[in-house]
């Protein structure tokens, strides 16, 4: 068993995350455990609020946001100054969406059957506005489609979304036939990095994508409240967003009223005022997933997921989840009957895992995770679906 930490260098940052001390915690794509150093840099910012006040501001507060992203874009392959901090994940989709118009023949915004409900809510939300949303469906609820997002995309196409990760089954996507196709005919994608970030290696810059949108809660470990946008260097001054506020403004402190005068950078996709709580949260999850880098995280993730999948089929549970480590996330779905209830049962037993309806129970191990954290939970899945 691979759980020493001469084995298992990984395994040092075990003391970094309190929860791991007080309960089984594999429920990673979900919610990431909580650093200690999020503390600190919470009370850093309170610290700040305290005895600097409105000074706070001058200091480090209005740059909190490209600091924030800068310190997030190596992660995930994108050149400093190409990212911007907002509430969540659906606030950057719609700051994207409202990009273009949907008034002429290029109207339409593909999707995916598969994708997570919050991207279907906002894109059908712009139909209001002329856009027609088509959706593309998978065969088996598991793995996406990519061979009929390329088909569906045409000249009338304006923007396709695309999850790097499915959230419901962890299916890793091969997007770039997705990217080349749209790009051959004008249109632009935005990758839903959500379930990827942090897990999963990811090279935006390579890639060629024209946005990306995520958020820290998860594989990243920075909590709630720090959603990001990822915009390509050149084709950031072609977008004209029309959800944008006054820190979007190039000259916000001028307080001009009327239609925007764009900031030249990234922070043209800007809103309102900065969240410097949660940006402060973030930055510990950050750090250490930079410091371990995530092909380490990566390697690790593949051999605890591979151990939970042939434990789960030798005790005879489908998996709705991909087996090629290829095409597989850092999550596994597993079939087990009566999932909500052995969750339910699981979760008294201090095992924290979730369940999703036509899905099955859903089980994340991250770098801080052990082997014999794996056993335990097939163990007491098995003790729990037998019973119940």
């Amino acid at each position: 068993m691979v759980d020493c930490l001469g084995m298992d260098p990984l395994l040092a940052w075990r003391s970094e995350f309190p929860i791991v001390e007080t309960c089984t915690y594999l429920v990673s794509h979900s919610l990431g455990a909580m650093p200690r150093r999020t503390e600190a840099y919470l009370s850093q910012f309170a610290r700040e609020w305290g005895t600097r006040g409105v000074q706070a501001w001058y200091e480090g507060w209005w740059e909190i946001g490209r600091v924030t992203g800068d310190l997030l874009a190596p992660t995930i392959g994108a050149a400093p100054g190409t990212i911007s901090m907002h509430q969540n994940s659906t606030v950057a989709q719609s700051i994207v969406a409202s990009c273009f118009s949907y008034a002429g023949p290029r109207r339409r915004i593909i999707v995916q059957d598969l994708d997570f409900p919050s991207n279907h809510y906002l894109f059908n939300g712009f139909a209001r506005y002329g856009a027609e949303v088509v959706t593309v469906p998978s065969d088996d609820g598991v793995r996406g489609r990519i061979d009929r997002v390329v088909d569906a995309i045409d000249e009338r196409t304006a923007l396709v979304n695309l999850s790097l990760v499915l959230f419901r089954s962890a299916h890793l996507q091969d997007v770039a036939p997705v990217i080349e196709r749209a790009h051959t005919v004008g249109a632009r994608v935005v990758l839903d990095l959500y379930q990827a970030a942090g897990a999963v290696p990811i090279d935006l810059t390579s890639l060629g994508a024209d946005f990306a949108v995520g958020g820290s809660v998860k594989w990243l470990c920075g909590g709630p409240g720090a959603g990001y946008l990822y915009v390509r260097p050149d084709v950031m001054h072609e977008m004209q967003p029309a959800v944008v506020g006054w820190a979007g403004h190039g000259a916000p402190f001028d307080f001009e009223t009327g239609p925007i005068a764009y900031a030249d950078g990234v922070e043209r996709f800007q809103s309102g005022t900065p969240n410097v709580p949660s940006l402060y949260s973030a930055r510990a999850g950050y750090e250490i997933v930079a410091e371990i880098g995530v092909p380490a995280i990566r390697e690790k993730s593949l051999r605890l997921t591979r151990r939970l999948m042939d434990a789960a089929v030798a005790r005879g549970w489908r998996l709705n989840t991909p087996d090629g480590d290829h095409e597989r996330g850092a999550s596994v779905v597993i079939d087990v009957p009566n999932g909500a209830a052995v969750v339910a049962g699981m979760t008294a037993r201090k095992v924290i895992v979730d369940y999703r309806p036509d899905a099955g129970v859903r089980v994340a191990p991250h770098f801080y995770n052990t082997e014999a954290e794996i056993d335990l939970a097939v163990e007491t899945m098995a003790s729990l679906a037998g019973a119940v």
